[in-house]
This record gives structure tokens, sequence and C-alpha cells, in this order.
């Protein structure tokens, strides 16, 4: 059965239900339909911290068109503990509409480890996204409508840094001229859209600890600078009152479930090729107040998300991680190992041990942030038993133990083993403590330097003339306490999409540095990354319709 059909076959509970298991009393959500609701900010202002809830990263090695199935395991694993008794909450993204239409689709799981309902949560769900796209268009339309009307503050309409967003895949948005037609219509300028999920208003609800806090970081934001290159805020043009107003309900954490009536907490959607690819504090933190195990992940591999994960959200939010899992596929390991995909189906022990450096160097990665970790072998039909062996061996060798799960085709009957191996290594495994990678204090390049060496196994960084003079600004503004958000591609270490493996002693190419002050850092976009994405030749849209039945067909 597809995911789709496996979603529509489950018989979900309501969502009152969902709720009591975590404590929720009825006036505590707002019910979105029977199967969704969004948490009251008040009640969650009103909870008491939880001081014994663990917090399990679920990370993965760098993606594959093999697929490795990150978000199928945290599900799979949330649904896991849960089997064995333990309060559990499983904390995820949100989908954004691009990838569902484009080629990389949704993000509810698969198979039986999947959170339902499966078409609203990859579609419009409650509406945070449209809040979000809502919000930072808003502040664009104030700022060129600040300069139209004489501009008070004397904007240098060529320093405008605030593009406009989409939640869709659109290469065409990326460069455009706004103003045409003459005075009545603006001035002319060029500027363009990113997708919504690279928003900084995406990032700032995200890390934003309440309401009011998100307020005062949306004020932080830069929207432009003056002829003498002083900073214009978001708070100068009294805009952000405005733009929390339209996202006083997306700052709600949202509330559904798995198959197998696991409460999940959705909310948030950064990308982390291109942002900080993490769920949304308020969520992270309200399932840690409820719940005694909080399963959450981070986006793409561990070298993009989950450092990230670690050196922005944690080090923002004051979280500090009991494990982490790291998800492979003998599959993608193979791919890393130069197998082409038309070739996975044939056992190949030489590539996949080639391939495992990818898997290696993770583990150890994650290890540097004094963080236990496990290996999670998402099964896939085909593959040979010896491989496995291979992959144990290799994180045996690292340190970690390794876990074969079938949850895509077993649910949490799949991740039993699993579920009892994290439980134990959280209880057992004496650990350095965690600690992020660098000191807020360390100057901005050392931490960019940092991220590239330690993570990517670069040699160095090499910055770009423009982004020389953006360093030098930002620094000149005081900035230079801020973590580091690198953006490029997440299927290699490198910035060459095509590196597979661990390659090592190369360059980390930054052709720009994009100060989000709201957000609280700075982002480094490195190669040939773009934040707003095209479609591909066969975008996944051509597969989506309506039945006789009015279902949606074809999402993914």
């Amino acid at each position: 059965m597809s995911d789709i059909a496996i979603a529509r076959a489950a018989s979900p509970q309501p969502i009152q239900r969902i709720a009591s298991e975590l404590g929720l009393p009825e006036e505590a959500i707002e019910p979105y339909g029977r199967l969704k609701a969004k948490i009251s900010s008040r009640f969650i202002e009103s909870l008491p911290p939880q001081p014994e809830s663990k917090l399990i990263l679920v990370t993965a090695i760098s993606p594959t068109p093999a697929g490795e199935g990150k978000t199928t395991t945290t599900v799979g694993l949330g649904d896991g503990l849960r089997r064995i008794g333990k309060k559990t909450a499983i904390c995820l993204r949100e989908p954004s509409l691009g990838p569902c239409f484009g080629m990389k689709g949704g993000a509810a799981g698969g198979g039986h480890a999947q959170v339902i309902p499966m078409e609203d949560i990859n579609l419009h769900f409650t509406g945070d996204f449209h809040a979000i796209t809502s919000a930072h268009n808003l502040l664009a339309a104030m700022v060129d409508n600040h300069v139209h009307w004489g501009n008070e503050l004397q904007i240098d309409p060529r320093r405008i840094v605030w593009r406009r967003v989409l939640d869709m895949n659109d290469r065409s948005l990326r460069q455009i001229t706004t103003g045409l037609g003459g005075p009545s219509n603006g001035f002319v300028n060029e500027t363009g859209f990113d997708i919504t999920v690279a928003s900084e208003v995406m990032a700032i609800l995200c890390l934003a600890e309440n309401l009011t806090d998100l307020e005062t970081r949306l004020g932080n934001i830069i929207v432009g600078y003056r002829v003498d290159k002083t900073p214009v805020y978001c708070r100068d043009l009294k805009a952000h009152g405005a733009m929390a107003a339209l996202l006083k309900d997306a700052v709600q954490p949202n509330l559904v479930q798995t198959l197998e009536h696991t409460p999940a907490l959705i909310h948030g959607g950064p990308f982390a090729n291109i942002a900080h690819g993490c769920n949304s504090v308020i969520a992270t933190k309200t399932a840690m107040k409820l719940a005694d195990y909080v399963v959450t992940e981070a986006g793409f591999g561990a070298d993009l998300g989950a450092e990230k994960f670690f050196n922005i959200k944690c080090r923002s939010a004051g979280l500090i991680p009991n494990a982490a899992v790291v998800v492979a596929t003998v599959r993608a390991l193979k791919m890393h190992g130069g197998v082409a995909k038309s070739e996975l189906n044939e056992p190949n022990l030489t590539a996949l041990e080639a391939g495992c450096a990818n898997l290696t160097r993770h583990i150890r990665n994650m290890r540097r942030f004094g963080i236990p970790v496990i290996v999670a072998i998402n099964e896939f039909a085909g593959d040979d038993p010896e491989e496995y062996k291979v992959i144990s061996r290799a994180a045996e060798t690292n340190g970690a133990r390794s876990i074969r799960c079938t949850h895509w085709a077993d649910g949490s009957a799949g991740t039993e083993h699993l579920a009892r191996a994290v439980v134990d290594l959280i209880d057992n495994e004496a650990t350095e403590g965690f600690a992020p990678l660098y000191d807020g204090s360390f100057p901005l390049l050392e931490k960019l330097t940092l991220v590239a060496q330690e993570i990517y196994g670069a040699k160095d960084v090499r910055l770009s003339g423009p982004a020389r003079t953006q360093l030098k600004a930002i620094l000149e503004m005081g900035y230079e306490d801020l973590p580091v958000c690198v953006a490029k591609t997440p299927y290699s270490f490198s910035t060459d999409p095509k590196a597979l493996g661990a390659p090592s002693g190369h360059t980390l190419d930054v052709r720009e540095l994009r100060l989000a002050a709201g957000a609280g850092f700075v982002v480094a976009l490195a190669g040939t990354i773009m934040t707003m994405p095209g479609l591909p030749r066969r975008p996944a849209a051509e597969r989506i319709s309506i039945n006789e039945m009015g279902e949606i067909d074809g999402l993914s």
C-alpha cells in the first residue's frame, strides 16, 4: 500500500483524546476540525518545567536519492517508546508546499510510521505558513510604502535587503524588478523572492520563546540601510506589531497524532540547507513539559541539521539533548560508495564499506558535542543481511551501537528494539556532557571556520569580495557574538553535491553573508545554494489530483 492509502486506512482518535494523553484539558486546545488542534499559548505559559524529560534528536547521514527515512524513523521511534510504556511526544516541522509539489515530497513520515491527517499536514494544515508569508510580505510592502511617501527614515533604495517570500518553488522570482509603470506604482527597485521556509520570520517563529519575544525579535529585523550604511530596523517602520498580530495563532504549536495515536507537535518548518532546520522552540519546550521522552528531528544530514540544532537552537533555548539517533540505509551508503541508483538492489560490500565513511564522520561529529549516539538502520526490502553487518561494524568501531528497524512495514513493533536501546543509552552511557562547538565570544569568521573544518572536513573557508565587505559591516554593527548558519548543498560535506562519501581538504566558498538580527544568527551562503528553489523537469504536481471520491491522489 502507498503511504496515503495506509494513512486513509487508519482509525484516528479524536484530537481531544490525544490531548488528554498529554494531560491537556479541553480548554487548552483549539480544535481545527476533528483531527488537529492548536495548543493555547496562555495554557503553555502556565505549565511548570518538567526537569526529568529526555530530549532525543533524530538525524541522518547525508541524503541521497535512495532515501534515508529520517522523519519516518522519528515517528517510528516515538511510537516505539510509547509501545514500551514511556510517556512520549514527537516534535516535527511542518512541510513546505514547494517540495510537496516539486521533488522531495511531503514530511509526514511514511508507511506505518506516519503522522495524520497526512493530506492536511502536507498541504495547508492550520495556515501557519500562510501567516508567515503574509507577515513577511507586509513588512516588504511597508518598506516600499515608506520610501514612496517621502522616506523619513532616509532608507537608501539601493540598500534595501528585505526581499519577498512565497511558499512555492519558482525560479522566475529569484531576481525581479518592482515598481514599473510610473510614480504611482512606487519606485523602481531590483529585488526578489525567497521560499517561505528561508524567511527570517520563519526562523524567528521557530526560535521565539513566546509571543512577546516573537514581537521583539520581529522588531530587530534589519530591512535595509541608509546612505551612511546605518541599519534601519523593522521597529523603525512600526511594522512589528502588525506582523505579530498576523502570527498570533501561528505561534501556537499544532497537535496531531501518529497512526498509533502517539501525540505529535508539528510546528514551524525552516529547511536546514538554507536556514536552521528545526521545529519551534515553543513546541519542543511544550512537549518537554508534557512528556517524559521527546523525539525531534533536524533537517537533512547531521552536518547541517544536527549542527544547527546544537549550535543555534539548543544554545538559544537553553536545551540539553540526551541522545542522537543517526539514521542510515544500506542503499544510501552504497550510493555514497559510488553505486548508481539503478544498481542499488545488487549487493556490493566493497562500495558499502567505502560509503560508510559518510556514516563514520556523522557519528564522530555528534560525539564532538558530547552526545551519546546510536545508529538506526532503516531496512529496505531487498537488503542483504551481510550488508547490515558492514554498517554495524562501522558504527561499533566509532563507539555507536546499531539497531535494525522495520517501522515502515511494522510500525512500533519494528522500532521496539531501537526504543529500548535509546532508553538504555540515556540511562547508562557516561558522557562528557553536551556543549556547542564554539563559544559565542569567538570571532565570527572563526566560528564559520570551526564548522567548516570540524564538521565538514574542509581545509579552509574562502570569502568572496562581497562577503568580506558584509562581514566587516556585521562586525562594525556589533553582531560578532551571533552563531553562524551555513546555507549549502545537503548532499555532500563539501559545496559540491556530487562529492559523496566523506570528502576532506576542500574549501568552503562563501559568496554572501546575510545578517538575521531578529532570528539571532548570520547566514553564510556557500557554493551555489539557492534560497528560492526551482521545480524539477517532472514536478510532483503532475501526479497530484482529486479522484472521483473527492480525495487527493498523488501526495507522497
